[in-house]
C-alpha cells in the first residue's frame, strides 16, 4: 500500500492519510484532479479504498504524517470508497466518501462534499459530531517576497508567515510561494527542512528561458514552497545590500510570479496538485504580476478559468515601477501593455526630453485582481486620497466596491510575555510583577542607570522618513530635560544612524541607540519599556503597537492608518474608575504634538498609578490573534467567487 496526504478541506479539521492500492497512480488537476488507472485516464465515477489514519505532530515542531506500514490492514476491501464528483465540463469538483460495507473500522467516518454555486461546502464534520471550523473551504496560494521565519524584513514577512497557518487551521488547503534566499551564511539553516521537489519548470521571460526548481516543507498545516534560482543566491536582504537595491529586482520577482502560477498546476504536494480552482493572494508589488498573468496568459487558453486573485497592499509607496521598455521582458502579450502603463507627471520626470512612460506592476494588479485588500480599514480609505494614494488614488477609488481593509493580527505564541524565551522575567495580565524585572534587566543590558521608577520610552523600527524618525530626533533635546530614559532600535538611513550615535554620547545617562535589528533585543525592549513611540507619517497597519499592548507597554502613536484603528485614545473620565482606551494618539504629526502626547503619558505613569495599571491591562487583554483576520479573509474569498473572474 502507498499513502497519499489529502487536503484537510475534504476531511474536516484534521489532515488525513489515505491508503491507496499500488494499482493506482494519481495526477491532480482542480483540487484532487483526474485519477489514472495503470497509466490510462479512467472515465465515469472513480473510487479508491481509503482508511483514516492518525495525524500527529513531531517533537521537533514540524507537522508530519506518521504511518505504520507494518500494521496495515490485510483486508484490502475494508475502508471507504472515494468517489469523484464532476461538473458539466467534466472537471473534478469534489469527492464523496462512501461506506463500502455496514461494518468496518471504528475510525472510519463519512464526509459529504457538496458543490454550491461552484464552491465546495462541507456539510458537517461527522467524526466527533462537531461543526467544521468553516463551511466553505478553498485552495489558497500566497505569493510573497518574504515569509517568516524563512525571510523577513518587516510586517510583510510576519503576515505571510502567520496568516497562512491561521487559514489552514480553519480547514483551507494553503500554499505559500516565496524565493529560496541563500546568502552563504547561517540564515540558510532556515531552509534546511525544505526538500527539493522532483519537478522543474521552464519560465519564458526576459528574452530567454529560465529554469527554476521548487523546494517544499510541510509545516503548521501549510505547504511552504520555495522557488530556487541563482538570482536569489546572494548576500544581503531580499531586496538589496549595503550598496542599495538590487538592479535586477524586476527580473527576480517577475520570475517568482511566473513560478507561483505554475506551482499549483505541477507540484504534487502530499500526492495531489492544488489544481486550477485556487484563490491567489498576491502580496505587494513583488507578487503583483500574478493577477495579470492569470488574465493574460492562462485564462485565454482555458486554464485557471475558475481561479480568483486578490492583491494585498501592505505598502502602496512601493509599486514596482520600471521603464516602459522593460514591458517586453515580462512574458505578457503586447496588447496587455495598457494594464501596466504608467506615465509620470511632468514635475516627476528626470529631464525635458523624458516622456515619463513606465510600467507599474502594482497598478496592473489593481486593474486585474478580483478583490483588493489592505492591512487595515484606515489604510483602505487613506489610499483613495491624493495624500495617501501615491498617484493611484483615482484608480483605487474607481474600485472601491472591491476594496476592503482587514487589520493584521500577531503571532500570540511568539509574542507572549508569559512564555517569551527572550525576556528576563515572565508576567501576565494577572501578575505584572515580572515586567519591572524586565525593565531592570534592559537598563542593565544597555548600560543605563538602573531606575525602575523612571519612565522608559522605546522606539523600534526602520530609521527612515516614513517612521517619523526625524520628528523623534528633533524632540529629543526637549524630552531629555525631563526625568526619562529613551531607547531606539533600528537601521536605515545613514544620517539617522549617525544621529543616534551622537545622541548617545551627548545623553549618556538617558539615551541609548542600537543600530541594526535584533529580534531578541526587540522583544526585550518591548517588554522592558513603559511607553512605545510610533510617530509614523503613514502606517498601513503596524505591528509594533500590537506587540507593545500585548506586553503591557503603552503606545503613543500618530493617528494614521492602522495605528488609528488599533490604538484607542486614553480617556481618564470615561469609565467608572480608570477610564477607557489603550494609549495616546495625536494629530497632525508634529514635534510639538508628539512631545505633548509623550508628556501626558509620562505624567500619567508618574502621578496616576491606578489609571496606568488599567491602561496596561486593557492593552494586554486586547484581541490580537490571527483567527479574527482569517474569518474576514474568508468573507473576501466568498465575495471573490461571487462574480466572474477578470477576463480583460
Amino acid at each position: 500500500m502507498e499513502t497519499l496526504h489529502t487536503p484537510s478541506r475534504f476531511l474536516g479539521r484534521k489532515p488525513t492519510e489515505i491508503a491507496v492500492s499500488k494499482s493506482f497512480s494519481a495526477v491532480g488537476k482542480v483540487g484532487f484532479g483526474f485519477l489514472y488507472r495503470n497509466g490510462k485516464r479512467s472515465k465515469g465515477i472513480h473510487s479508491l479504498v481509503v482508511k483514516r489514519r492518525s495525524y500527529t505532530e513531531a517533537h521537533n515542531g514540524e507537522d508530519s504524517i506518521r504511518s505504520d506500514r507494518n500494521s496495515q490492514d490485510k483486508k484490502q476491501g475494508e475502508g471507504l470508497l472515494l468517489g469523484t464528483e464532476r461538473d458539466n465540463s467534466g472537471s473534478v469538483v469534489g469527492f464523496q466518501l462512501i461506506p463500502q460495507s455496514a461494518t468496518g473500522d471504528e475510525n472510519i467516518m463519512e464526509i459529504h462534499d457538496n458543490t454550491v454555486n461552484g464552491r465546495e461546502e462541507l456539510s458537517e464534520d461527522i467524526e466527533r459530531g462537531e461543526e467544521a471550523s468553516t463551511k466553505v473551504t478553498h485552495n489558497v496560494v500566497f505569493v510573497t517576497a518574504e515569509a517568516a521565519p524563512y525571510s523577513k524584513t518587516g510586517g510583510l514577512g510576519d503576515v505571510c508567515g502567520s496568516l497562512p497557518m491561521a487559514l489552514a487551521a480553519r480547514g483551507h488547503r494553503v500554499m505559500v510561494v516565496s524565493p529560496r534566499y541563500l546568502d552563504g551564511g547561517p540564515s540558510e539553516e532556515k531552509f534546511a527542512n525544505a526538500v527539493e521537489v522532483d519537478q522543474q519548470s521552464k519560465i519564458y521571460c526576459f528574452g530567454g528561458v529560465q529554469e527554476v526548481k521548487f523546494f517544499h516543507e510541510y509545516r503548521g498545516g501549510v505547504d511552504w514552497v520555495f522557488v530556487d534560482h541563482p538570482s536569489y543566491h546572494r548576500p544581503g536582504t531580499p531586496y538589496g545590500d549595503k550598496f542599495g537595491a538590487f538592479g535586477d529586482n524586476q527580473f527576480r520577482f517577475n520570475l517568482l510570479c511566473h513560478a507561483a502560477c505554475e506551482a499549483p498546476l505541477v507540484l504534487p504536494l502530499g500526492g495531489f496538485t492544488y489544481g486550477e480552482k485556487c484563490i491567489f493572494l498576491a502580496n505587494d508589488w513583488h507578487a503583483s504580476l500574478v493577477p495579470v498573468l492569470l488574465a493574460a496568459k492562462y485564462r485565454p487558453y482555458g486554464v485557471y478559468k475558475d481561479a480568483r486573485s486578490i492583491v494585498v497592499i501592505h505598502n502602496l509607496a512601493h509599486q514596482g515601477v520600471e521603464p516602459a521598455a522593460t514591458y517586453k521582458y515580462l512574458g505578457l502579450p503586447p496588447e496587455w501593455y495598457r494594464a501596466l502603463e504608467w506615465v509620470f507627471p511632468t514635475w516627476a520626470r528626470t529631464h525635458a526630453l523624458d516622456t515619463g512612460e513606465a510600467v507599474n506592476v502594482l497598478k496592473g494588479a489593481i486593474v486585474t485582481a478580483d478583490r483588493i485588500v489592505t492591512v487595515s480599514q484606515g489604510y483602505s480609505w487613506e489610499i483613495t486620497t491624493p495624500e495617501g494614494g501615491y498617484g493611484l488614488h483615482e484608480l483605487l477609488s474607481s474600485r472601491k466596491a472591491v476594496l476592503n481593509g482587514i487589520t493584521n493580527g500577531i503571532d500570540v505564541n511568539e509574542w507572549n510575555p508569559s512564555s517569551d524565551e527572550h525576556i528576563a522575567s515572565h508576567y501576565s495580565v494577572h501578575d505584572l510583577s515580572g515586567k519591572v524585572q524586565c525593565k531592570i534587566a534592559l537598563q542593565k543590558e544597555l548600560g543605563l542607570p538602573i531606575r525602575p521608577e523612571c519612565p522608559l520610552i522605546g522606539f523600534i523600527g526602520r530609521l527612515d522618513y516614513q517612521k517619523g524618525v526625524d520628528i523623534i530626533l528633533s524632540a529629543i533635546p526637549e524630552l531629555m530635560q525631563d526625568d526619562v530614559q529613551f531607547i531606539m532600535l533600528g537601521s536605515g538611513e545613514k544620517q539617522y544612524e549617525e544621529w543616534m550615535r551622537n545622541l548617545e554620547s551627548v545623553y549618556k545617562e538617558k539615551f541609548r541607540g542600537w543600530v541594526g535589528f535584533n529580534v531578541p533585543v526587540s522583544h526585550r525592549i518591548t517588554a522592558g519599556c513603559d511607553i512605545l513611540a510610533m510617530p509614523s507619517r503613514f502606517e498601513p497597519c503596524g505591528l509594533n503597537q500590537l506587540y507593545a499592548m500585548r506586553y503591557g507597554t503603552i503606545p503613543v502613536v500618530h493617528s494614521t492608518g492602522g495605528l488609528r484603528d488599533t490604538v484607542k485614545n486614553f480617556k481618564p473620565y470615561a469609565g467608572e474608575h480608570s477610564g477607557e482606551g489603550t494609549g495616546w494618539t495625536f494629530s497632525p504629526l508634529s514635534r510639538e504634538n508628539l512631545l505633548a502626547a509623550l508628556k501626558l503619558a509620562i505624567g500619567t505613569y508618574i502621578e496616576h498609578k491606578s489609571s496606568w495599571e488599567s491602561l496596561v491591562k486593557r492593552g494586554m487583554e486586547r484581541e490580537s490573534t490571527w483567527d479574527n483576520a482569517a474569518i474576514q479573509y474568508e468573507q473576501v474569498f466568498e465575495w471573490a467567487f461571487t462574480d466572474p473572474p477578470y477576463a480583460g
